[in-house]
């Protein structure tokens, strides 16, 4: 039967209407639109001609756990061992593997509200509890030790930058969470999808801090290959075997072609025109939006804007889609991302080329006047 839990995604039915809609500018979806680093497709195309098409090991390619693992030697100055890294399909299937090897049916997770809305409907989908904590711009939307006393929790996902809020989670507290997690024996997830696309701060990774922090990382974001559907995991030990029984029977393994793909991925020259291209992005659209709406915390990463309404709505969800008819922008309302508050915010994302966000403020600004 179907767990009447896991609500819908309320922005992919927003990107189905919005498809009926000519000229709609989509401010919607968390895609980048740019393309991946050329040599992702020079490593296609010889994978395709080469006829490597075969079933990788469950735990990923070789080589591709190796690059990753030098990933993290060149852009945090960390080693981390390959056999701690394990390819999945998309970050996605990375969640859904680390909580079926640390939780139980019943056992509780601490999640941010907001929050990315797959966290809970992965824990709804396996019987596992989500513990709700109410942030907001006090803490700059982060979780903090504080938060965390007196609640019986298993586990703590965090995301750094968040989604929906694009704020990142301090050098303190992001120690101070792990040292708290550590000291009770309580498993911290660290989803850092959106690390390279960081603007004036530097991104640490939960692994400087805790080797036994569960880091989810993948290809989507920064590397620009979303429909690559390919992420990994960096696991302590004990859990890279469990990982590998889960995969076996859910997955068989991530998608072949895309993790030979994904050998040409770190060309951080490349990429370093990435992060510049959404910095200018964010500045448009955030001195474009902030006259007429209110943004109680600047994104410092990833590409979004969490803005707030109430000036206009008390029902974002009804504003998103009278929006998208009235005005044709596409925009995510707020309530897709929990329920503290949500109903007077909306989630703008700079996926879209720089004229087309002009016209996209011109068309707001014309709506709510």
């Amino acid at each position: 039967m179907f767990n009447r839990n896991i609500s819908p995604f309320i922005v992919m039915d927003l990107l189905r209407e919005a498809q009926n809609i000519p000229d709609v500018i989509h401010l919607e979806i968390g895609e980048p639109d740019l393309k991946p680093p050329p040599e992702v497709i020079e490593r296609l195309n010889f994978a395709i001609k080469n006829n490597l098409f075969n079933y990788t090991p469950a735990l990923g390619l070789w080589e591709l756990r190796e690059r990753i693992a030098k990933h993290y030697l060149d852009y945090y100055g960390l080693e981390v061992s390959p056999n701690r890294i394990v390819i999945t399909t998309g970050t996605s299937g990375a969640f859904l593997v680390a909580y079926s090897i640390i939780l139980e049916p019943s056992d509780k997770i601490a999640l941010a509200d907001p929050s990315y809305p797959c966290y809970k409907n992965f824990a709804n989908l396996l019987n596992i509890e989500p513990v709700f904590i109410n942030v907001d711009a006090s803490t700059n939307y982060q979780i903090t030790p504080e938060h965390l006393e007196g609640l019986e929790v298993k586990a703590v996902h965090i995301s750094s930058p968040s989604n929906p809020t694009g704020t990142l989670y301090d050098e303190e507290n992001l120690k101070n969470l792990c040292e708290y997690c550590k000291e009770r024996g309580i498993y911290l997830i660290s989803d850092e999808i959106y690390h390279g696309v960081v603007y004036e701060k530097k991104e640490r990774t939960a692994l400087e801090f805790w080797d036994k922090a569960i880091v989810i990382n993948g290809f989507s974001k920064f590397f620009c290959m979303p429909g690559f559907r390919l992420g990994w995991m960096v696991l302590p030990e004990e859990l890279i075997r469990p990982a590998e029984v889960v995969i076996q029977n859910v997955f068989i393994c991530a998608p072949t072609l895309s993790q030979y793909a994904a050998l040409g991925a770190f060309d951080y020259n490349y990429l370093s025109q990435v992060k510049q291209t959404f910095k200018r992005r964010r500045d448009l659209l955030y001195q474009g939006v902030k006259d007429f709406l209110k943004i109680d915390a600047k994104p410092e990463g990833a590409f979004y804007l969490w803005a707030d309404v109430s000036e206009y709505t008390q029902d974002s969800y009804q504003f998103a889609f009278e929006l998208l008819k009235k005005a044709k922008v596409a925009l995510t309302p707020g309530v897709d991302f929990g329920k503290n508050n949500t109903h007077k915010f909306v989630r703008l994302a700079y996926t879209r080329k720089e004229d087309e966000l002009k016209l996209a403020l011109e068309r707001l600004k014309e709506y709510l006047s």
